[in-house]
C-alpha cells in the first residue's frame, strides 16, 4: 500500500471515527441508564440548531448565491430519489408512504453536518447547512404531505429552524452588524447542536427493533444508491465547483434521517418498519460513508 493511499485511509478514519465514537457513547449510555432524550432533542430542535443556522447564515462571509446551484442539486437529489423508488415499492410489496420518506429524507443534520466539517474542515459548514436546510424544509412540507395530505405545508414557517434561517439570511443580505458578545453567545449555543445530535442518534438506536430487517436491508442499500444515481449525472447539468460536487455526493450518500421514525410514529405509518429502515440504514453507513469519502477524496 503506497503512502498516498495510506494517508487517504487515515483521513477517512479520522473523519468517521469521532462520529461513530459519539454515537456509540450515546447508545451505551442509554442502554445502561435507560435515559430519555426527549427534552434534550426538543432543546436541540428549538434552540441549539436554530442558533447554529443563524450563526452560519448571518456571517459576513456567507454568500447565498454561491450555493444556489448546490441547493438546486440538493432539491433534485431529494425529490429524484423518491421518484426512483416509487416503482420499487410495488416490487417490494411495501406501502410507498412507509418506504419512500426514509429514502428521500436523509440524515443531513445528525450525520451530515459533523461529517462535512470533519471531512473538509470548517469552511464546509456553510454548504452543509444549506443542504440541511433544503432537506429539512422539504421534509416538513413534501414529507408531511406524503404522510398526511391534510397537513398544511405552510406550518413549516413557524418552525424555529426556518425562522432562524430566514433571519440569518436577512442579516447577511442586508450586511447588518452583530455585536461581538452576541455573536459569540449565539455561536457557542450553536456548537452544542452537532455533538448533541450524534449522542441523541446513539440513544435513539436503543429504542428500535429489527423485526422487519429484510425491508431495513433494502432501505439501507437503496437510500444512498438512489441519491448517488441522481447526484452523479447532475454535474453535467449544474457544473458545480469540484468541492461543491463533493459536498453533494456526500449528501446523496447519507443514510435515512432518524426524524423519519419519529414522524412515522406520530402519523402511525407502520413505525416499526420505518424503524428498521432507519436503524439498518445508519449502521450500513459505516460502509457507505467511507466508500463515498474514498471516491470523493
Amino acid at each position: 500500500m503506497d503512502h498516498s493511499t495510506l494517508a487517504l485511509l487515515e483521513r477517512i478514519f479520522a473523519t468517521v471515527f469521532p462520529l461513530v465514537a459519539i454515537v456509540t457513547v450515546g447508545f451505551l449510555y442509554a442502554r445502561k441508564k435507560h435515559t430519555d432524550m426527549s427534552a434534550a432533542n426538543a432543546l436541540n430542535i428549538d434552540v441549539f440548531v436554530p442558533a447554529l443556522l443563524f450563526s452560519v447564515l448571518s456571517a459576513k462571509s456567507f454568500d447565498l448565491m454561491r450555493f444556489q446551484e448546490l441547493a438546486i442539486g440538493g432539491i433534485i437529489v431529494v425529490i429524484g430519489s423518491g421518484l426512483i423508488i416509487w416503482p420499487v415499492c410495488k416490487l417490494l410489496k411495501v406501502n410507498p408512504k412507509t418506504f419512500i420518506p426514509p429514502i428521500m429524507f436523509n440524515n443531513s443534520g445528525n450525520l451530515g453536518l459533523p461529517l462535512a466539517v470533519l471531512a473538509f474542515g470548517e469552511e464546509a459548514l456553510a454548504a452543509a447547512v444549506v443542504l440541511f436546510l433544503v432537506e429539512n424544509t422539504l421534509h416538513f412540507t413534501v414529507g408531511l404531505y406524503i404522510l398526511d395530505k391534510k397537513t398544511n405545508p405552510f406550518q413549516v414557517l413557524r418552525m424555529p429552524i426556518i425562522l432562524a434561517s430566514i433571519l440569518g439570511l436577512t442579516w447577511s443580505g442586508f450586511h447588518l452588524p452583530l455585536p461581538t458578545p452576541i455573536a459569540t453567545f449565539i455561536d457557542m449555543l450553536g456548537k452544542i447542536s452537532i455533538p448533541l445530535m450524534l449522542f441523541a442518534l446513539g440513544v435513539r438506536m436503543t429504542s428500535v427493533d429489527l423485526t422487519h430487517w429484510k425491508l431495513g436491508v433494502w432501505g439501507a442499500i437503496l437510500c444512498p444508491l438512489s441519491g448517488l444515481l441522481i447526484a452523479v449525472p447532475l454535474q453535467s447539468a449544474l457544473h458545480l465547483e469540484p468541492i461543491q460536487f463533493a459536498y453533494l455526493l456526500l449528501f446523496a450518500a447519507l443514510p435515512p434521517a432518524v426524524l423519519n421514525y419519529m414522524l412515522a410514529e406520530r402519523y402511525q405509518q407502520e413505525p416499526h418498519q420505518v424503524a428498521s429502515i432507519v436503524l439498518l440504514g445508519n449502521i450500513s453507513s459505516l460502509l457507505f460513508i467511507p466508500a463515498t469519502l474514498y471516491f470523493i477524496l
